[in-house]
């Protein structure tokens, strides 16, 4: 099993916001790809007084590297233009690529 991870940094001014549509839209959108088999998001602490923002971790669970690939290459850039049309800067994203031993 490979877990393709997304780490964010949700600024303060859009949190709601970003929340709201990662559950009512960018999350279903993922599934609706059927490239995984599960996802689930965590808050990430402990929240470093002073940071701006909020961090979060998105694990999707995937069953083969080339089920990956497929979504990155066929569906990945698409659904990230996405949510770059809607929060620009106020989201920074890093991903991970993670298997299971």
């Amino acid at each position: 099993m490979i877990v393709y991870n997304v780490t964010c940094l949700v600024d303060d001014s859009v949190h709601d916001e970003w929340i709201d549509w990662m559950n009512s839209e960018h999350l279903p959108e993922v599934m609706a790809t059927g490239k995984f088999v599960s996802y689930q998001m965590y808050r990430i602490d402990p929240h470093q007084d002073g940071d701006s923002g909020t961090s979060y971790s998105i694990q999707y669970r995937v069953e083969t590297r080339e089920l990956y690939h497929d979504y990155a290459e066929n569906h990945g850039p698409a659904l990230k233009a996405k949510t770059v049309a809607k929060f620009g800067d106020r989201i920074a994203a890093f991903r991970t690529i993670l298997e299971e031993v």
